[in-house]
């Protein structure tokens, strides 16, 4: 592959940064500590004591202490901060990647391309230059900013990044209270990407992971896998290297969990679109055309059923162990010709129902799977299956779609628990289509699909978010157990049979998943006296009352910048850029409130804010009376509660100043980002000592120290440039 094959999208020019002098100064401040030096003084054009004496200069540590893990493991941070930064060449030569493997990240991994905004900005190459007189000014400012800020002995973390999984220690188990036959979850440190194929760098299933999870009562996890790369597709051997490998390490994975009492289920998004040159070797299964890909047919081309059928059971009959898959044949990723509701523009699909398309694709891989290993659990997950796209409540389409699909006793229906609710957040009407945390289910619809589905002699499961969900993915926990222990009794009452606790957000094995074995108030008693439980007990309703208030939408979650709080930039002028998917907000307020009026938008993170100040207080009321033996319990709920307040009120801030800077309101402008900077600095001091903030599987860190600290050097940049104005 030529780097010229890298999608580009409508490539349009790069943003400036004008709080930094040069781009250079930019591209060393967010990789310093992240890349080896000489890497990145090979991808800057100079040598390593020219970069060394440029990091010093702006108030950086030197010389650099490089945490090896960053490359391996944090490569979607790096890719995300360097987009726009560096063109294609320079950022393969700063990550050590062929573009192969690039391209295979941007199409494969958790929707990456789509996260970027689905273009790759014009960069010209980047490399260190002489500084002139204004530079060298502005970067003396930089380090003077540094200087006031950060002491020299906090400008490294206390707690280094991803030590999250040395950390994990088994916690005594609550009564036993099995409300549900089985449970999984997504493991905290498993990519998203080809976790099967580099198993043994990534290690998405630590050892001390896993006898946390036992402990608390988790009996899985699941994986993202792709069916090719497992299994050959006969006749496209090529497009399969190293499937032997991944099987191998998969049969090591499901060993090693099984030690631990738990099973391994492989989430499979079938039959995977391919490129256009599949198709050369495949010609009968070419689909629908979807940007550089196709969709792969299976109504023109019935042998991709037997290929699915036939794979699941070499699959499984190679490693019998196997929990189970969960599938999705909508939606995700342009797999069939129906992925996206529009089968009518296939020449063969349309003449087809689109339920039997949906129905034959999970059956074809329901036979294999039983056929070699019986008992694997084959959840079919609902999500998003419609007719048509204009469709807001397709409950006759799923009861058609489950209508045709095998009655084996290990099947389940799975649905999002909350999917298809009228919420009625500031007195905004929506039809929720995702999950929540902040709005409590099970909805109406996922009820009546459950009912449905054991009328015709299937088995359910519940999709849910415990720890966390896009309504705040940056903690390792929001703490709100009470909405999570109301969720779970009405899940009781439903009678599902089993939980998905977690999409790759929320694995964290702790915070609300102790809900799984008890209530709030026998939670707290495991962990404090009863003074303190009590106090702690009074935060946690004042911050779950406080949630209620999130003005949830699909547009918010995705697009609003409250995973990434602090760490998104202020704009002095617009950015002409649009908010993408859980990557950039940018400073698209229109994105950020989705549905919902901008009155109405900051109104509501305004009682959420308020509301989650009441229950930071209790806790600083309940703090001199923490005993040593409670205190890192204590301490690791303040700390994650004051994290979630930071990623709030950073949101609420930022939209504050984006509609005041549109109104041209000066004085407004200067309070926010005042207060925006001492949310930055409060939140570089948390993330310093805790490893987990910050972290989510399927996109790494959304933020990393220097990211924190240059939104410091950003606001106290703007607040300058005000300033300035009042004295023209």
């Amino acid at each position: 592959m030529n780097i010229s094959d890298l999608p580009a999208g409508s490539a349009p020019a790069a943003l400036d940064y004008p709080h930094f002098p040069t781009r250079w100064q930019h591209v060393l401040w967010r990789n310093w500590e992240l890349v080896p030096p000489e890497r990145l003084a090979a991808v800057l054009r100079c040598t390593l004591p020219e970069l060394l004496g440029a990091a010093e200069a702006l108030g950086l540590p030197v010389p650099p202490q490089v945490n090896p893990k960053w490359l391996p493991n944090g490569y979607l941070t790096l890719i995300r901060n360097n987009w726009q930064l560096l063109g294609y060449a320079q950022l393969l030569e700063l990550l050590g990647w062929p573009p192969e493997k690039l391209a295979y990240s941007l199409k494969e991994e958790d929707f990456l391309f789509h996260k970027l905004g689905k273009l790759k900005p014009q960069v010209p190459e980047v490399r260190l230059t002489v500084l002139d007189d204004r530079e060298k000014a502005q970067t003396a400012a930089i380090r003077a900013t540094m200087e006031k800020y950060f002491p020299k002995d906090e400008l490294r973390r206390s707690e280094a990044a991803f030590a999250f999984a040395d950390l994990y220690k088994p916690v005594p188990p609550l009564p036993e209270k099995g409300d549900f036959e089985f449970n999984f979850i997504h493991a905290f440190a498993a990519s998203c990407g080809d976790v099967l194929g580099e198993a043994e760098t990534l290690d998405p299933v630590p050892e001390n992971l896993l006898s946390r999870y036992a402990s608390m009562g988790i009996q899985g996890v699941w994986l993202h896998a792709i069916l090719y790369l497992l299994r050959p597709i006969p006749g496209a051997e090529s497009f399969s290297e190293g499937w032997e490998k991944r099987v191998e390490n998969l049969r090591k994975i499901v060993e090693r969990c099984g030690r631990y009492g738990m099973k391994v289920y492989l989430y499979l998004n079938e039959p995977r679109w391919m490129p256009e040159s599949f198709f050369d070797l495949k010609p009968r299964w070419k689909g629908r055309r979807v940007n550089e890909a196709r969709t792969i047919c299976t109504t023109a081309a019935p042998e991709v059923l037997t290929y699915l059928e036939e794979a699941l059971f070499s699959l499984f009959s190679q490693v019998p162990e196997l929990g189970g898959i969960l599938t999705i044949t909508m939606s995700e990723n342009a797999t069939n010709c129906h992925y996206d509701t529009k089968s009518s523009e296939c020449p063969f699909c349309s003449k087809v129902p689109p339920e039997k398309i949906i129905a034959d694709i999970n059956s074809a891989m329901e036979r294999g799977m039983h056929r070699a290993a019986p008992e694997a659990k084959m959840l079919i997950y609902d999500w998003s299956w419609r007719r048509n796209a204009e469709d807001v409540k397709p409950l006759e389409f799923k009861k058609k779609v489950i209508d045709l699909l095998p009655k084996h006793e290990n099947v389940f229906i799975t649905c999002v628990s909350e999917w298809g609710m009228e919420t009625h957040v500031g007195g905004v009407k929506q039809y929720l289509r995702d999950y929540s945390i902040s709005q409590v289910g099970p909805a109406e619809e996922a009820k009546a699909v459950w009912a449905y589905a054991r009328e015709k002699g299937l088995k359910t499961a519940a999709k849910v978010q415990i720890n966390n969900s896009w309504e705040l993915a940056a903690v390792p926990s929001i703490p709100v157990p009470y909405l999570i222990r109301e969720h779970l009794d009405k899940l009781k009452k439903e009678q599902v049979s089993g939980l998905m606790l977690s999409w790759t957000l929320g694995g964290f094995p702790g915070g609300n998943l102790e809900l799984l074995r008890g209530t709030p108030e026998e939670v707290a008693a495991q962990k404090f006296r009863p003074a303190t439980a009590e106090k702690v007990c009074r935060a946690w309703k004042c911050f779950s009352e406080a949630f209620r208030n999130f003005p949830h939408s699909v547009g918010v979650v995705y697009n609003a910048p409250v995973n990434y709080g602090p760490m998104n930039l202020l704009y002095l002028q617009p950015s002409g850029y649009r908010a993408t998917m859980v990557g950039f907000p940018y400073d698209h307020v229109a994105a950020w409130r989705s549905i919902y009026p901008e009155e109405v938008f900051v109104d509501q993170f305004r009682l959420l804010t308020d509301k989650w100040r009441e229950g930071l207080a209790l806790l600083d009321e309940a703090a001199p009376c923490v005993s040593l033996e409670e205190r890192a319990d204590f301490e690791d709920l303040r700390r994650t509660a004051e994290t979630a307040f930071c990623h709030f009120e950073s949101t609420l801030l930022q939209t504050r100043f984006t509609l005041a800077r549109d109104r041209s309101d000066r004085k407004a402008m200067e309070a926010c980002a005042e207060e925006e900077r001492e949310i930055a600095l409060k939140l570089c001091k948390i993330a310093r000592s805790d490893s987990r903030i910050g972290f989510e599987a399927s996109n790494h860190y959304f933020y990393t120290l220097n990211d924190l600290r240059e939104k410091v050097i950003n606001c106290t940049y703007i607040l300058e440039q005000l300033e300035k104005e009042v004295r023209k």
